[in-house]
């Protein structure tokens, strides 16, 4: 986990980068019907806009929110090997319904059942793929970077 502003940076970037295009592949499947090489070619075209946006909100906004819902009920001291986890849904429940008003109002119909739709349908995955996938691969990229 990082220890300094510079480390917390780069986790972030990593991190966002990494969950942005998966939950942009995921939605592009969702809209097409399928999953398949348009999803990840069309999912890197949109990659300049959501992740600097994603990245500026969890950086400069919901990040802190995230580790303090996280550490209200986390503990380090008594269970340090939580403290990730509790992180990562934190911010999947934070994340997650700002990033789909967002991509709703520019790639969809900006209405509310749009946003309600679309934030239904991207929680549950952007949980699974954080807690599965993002979680621990870019947890053990940023060990392998900045060992302690």
């Amino acid at each position: 986990m990082p220890k300094t502003k510079f480390q917390d940076v780069i986790f972030g970037l990593m991190m966002v980068s990494l969950m942005v295009y998966g939950m942009v592949v995921y939605n592009i499947s969702i809209a097409t019907g399928g999953i398949g090489v348009h999803a990840f070619v069309g999912a890197v075209q949109e990659l300049p806009i959501m992740i600097p946006i994603a990245f500026l909100i969890e950086l400069l906004l919901l990040g802190n929110v995230a580790k303090k819902m996280a550490f209200a009920f986390a503990s380090p001291e008594k269970n340090p090997h939580l403290i990730p986890y509790a992180i990562s849904v934190c911010t999947c429940l934070v994340m997650c319904p700002t990033m789909s008003l967002i991509a709703t109002f520019l790639f969809k119909d900006p209405s509310l059942l749009a946003w309600l739709k679309a934030f239904g349908l991207n929680l549950p995955m952007a949980l699974l793929y954080q807690l599965l996938i993002c979680g621990p691969v870019v947890r053990f990229v940023f060990g392998l970077l900045f060992k302690e």
